[in-house]
């Protein structure tokens, strides 16, 4: 299908603006056909003002209804066919392979929030029945209102249009106002027609939805700054998620932003580990730091191991691999400058030595060379900079003279993601100290495996303590991510006839709550 160009404002296309902008073919560098228009303050303002009327009715929808809505938004998204692969192919240079795992990936955690909302007990319903010593107080989660969310570049599909913010905002029963990421505006505005037959289907005001396309700063910063807004999902830079944070906290009316921003990732490979699978440890870091061209979130960047002479033959084979591998194609030229800036801030530092790349290529798309850094534990903890993040295929080296430097570096750590340890079953011990450790900076913590790639189940944790994430307590992946966009509500001496179903008498839904600190599904049988 044609692709407009247009924004689309509670399924309506708009071009108010003027400043236009194109996709770039990151394998070429050729600009797209097609220009797109940044979103005016008069559309951002209709965008926002739809999703505020549209709440007015979604907020009582049934979750059996927003579970047929999320399930047909599935449908409409796969119906896209081909098309939607191929024009993400060449928008971000991704390739069919892994974009059709991603598509997939979108559409099940989509139908993984329909069987969470068709299950019911994601609103937490808490009844304290009254006593001789207290009232009868009944507390659910609520959904919070409309919903901003900023597409990432980095997952045209998963964490974009029709992404985990934004499923698990629709489950919630929020409005969602995506802008689109403008590394891939085609991509983003298929994927909004697809939202837009779902809504038209299932019957649901225009206005749960709105696409904004944009690529200045000033597009994102009056979205944020509208003051009908409720809450905020980003996934990027920790330089664009902080200015949204301070953005949505300078408001008069501060906003939550959950952010998902760097994050380094900390490998710690104990030395029995080394010793006995120094070929396959090489191999999945390598793998790991490299795939998707080390643009995911959960890239290890970050190499903690103790100086011996195994070590030293670790570092030389995973600096062979590195530089056996050709370099992939980034996403846009963004990535790739802030790439080569970080890694010349970081090999400016008189203490830490280049082992392979670090220099910029002259490769016909948009490109930097397979790198491996080393800095000493004492040198890393004394410059917080060296844990700046290095958004592409570069990890760095920090050895570390024995056990007890290893513990000293450690604690200072910032926040991150994941956490990951190498150990042998001898070594037990040591990992439970190191675990102890990282446990208070990361989300996730892992032993003998490597971080990128997450789950989309129940248990995961995509989050972690600052500058990983601006909220600790949530997730950003798997079904818990819904609670960013709920609240909760207590009800203090309401009859039956004025409570909602999953918090009434004999329970309708048949759905598990806590009534007087017991689990239970059973109705409330009054004495």
């Amino acid at each position: 299908m044609p692709i407009s160009g247009h924004h689309f404002i509670a399924g309506t296309p708009s071009t108010e603006g003027h400043q236009t902008f194109t996709s770039v073919n990151p394998r070429t560098k050729t600009p797209g056909d097609v220009q797109f228009f940044n979103a005016t303050p008069s559309e951002i303002d209709r965008a926002v003002s739809a999703a505020v009327e549209a709440f007015k009715i979604t907020r009582n929808y049934s979750a059996s209804r927003l579970a047929e809505f999320l399930e047909r938004v599935a449908a409409e998204i796969e119906a896209l066919g081909d098309e939607w692969l191929n024009t993400a192919d060449m928008e971000t240079g991704l390739g069919l392979t892994r974009l059709t795992g991603e598509r997939a990936r979108t559409t099940g955690q989509l139908r993984a929030f329909a069987n969470l909302l068709r299950e019911g007990s994601y609103v937490e319903a808490i009844i304290d029945t009254a006593t001789a010593d207290r009232p009868d107080i009944r507390r659910m989660l609520f959904p919070i209102g409309p919903v901003a969310v900023f597409a990432a570049s980095n997952f045209p599909f998963a964490f974009s249009v029709a992404g985990g913010d934004t499923a698990s905002a629709f489950a919630a029963g929020c409005p969602v106002i995506v802008k689109a990421h403008p590394g891939h505006p085609a991509t983003s505005e298929l994927a909004a027609l697809a939202i837009n037959r779902a809504i038209v289907a299932c019957g649901f005001p225009a206005g749960f939805f709105s696409l904004l396309q944009g690529d200045t700063i000033e597009v994102g910063q009056t979205l944020i700054q509208h003051p009908l807004l409720e809450a905020v999902g980003f996934t990027g830079s920790l330089r664009a998620g902080r200015a949204i944070f301070d953005t949505a906290a300078a408001r008069p009316k501060p906003i939550p932003v959950y952010a998902e921003m760097g994050s380094i990732n900390p490998v710690v490979l104990l030395p029995g580990a080394i010793l006995a699978r120094m070929e396959a440890i090489a191999e999945g870091l390598v793998t790991s730091v490299t795939l998707g061209t080390g643009q995911f979130c959960t890239n290890p960047g970050l190499v903690l191991v103790i100086d011996n002479p195994e070590t030293q033959l670790f570092i030389e084979l995973v600096e062979s691999k590195m530089e056996s591998r050709a370099p992939g194609v980034l996403l846009n030229a963004s990535i790739e400058r802030g790439l080569v800036k970080a890694v010349a801030e970081t090999t400016r530092h008189a203490a830490v030595q280049t082992l392979t790349g670090a220099t910029a290529t002259q490769a016909e798309g948009y490109c930097y060379p397979n790198t491996v850094l080393i800095t000493h534990a004492q040198d890393f903890r004394a410059d917080p900079t060296l844990q700046n993040e290095h958004f592409g295929p570069v990890t760095m080296f920090v050895i570390c003279e024995n056990e007890t430097d290893l513990l000293e570096t450690i604690p200072t750590l910032h926040g991150n993601l994941t956490a990951t340890i190498h150990a042998e079953e001898s070594e037990m011990g040591a990992a439970r100290d190191v675990f102890d450790l990282l446990r208070e900076k990361a989300g996730r913590l892992i032993l003998n495996g490597f971080p990128t790639g997450v789950a989309v189940v129940h248990s995961m944790q995509h989050g972690g303590p600052y500058p990983a994430t601006t909220a600790p307590a949530t997730t950003s992946v798997g079904m818990t991510a819904i609670k960013r966009f709920l609240r909760p509500v207590a009800f203090q001496n309401l009859p039956d006839t004025l409570l909602p179903e999953a918090l009434k008498n004999d329970n309708p839904l048949n759905i598990w709550r806590v009534v007087d600190n017991q689990q239970s599904n059973a109705p409330i049988v009054k004495s």
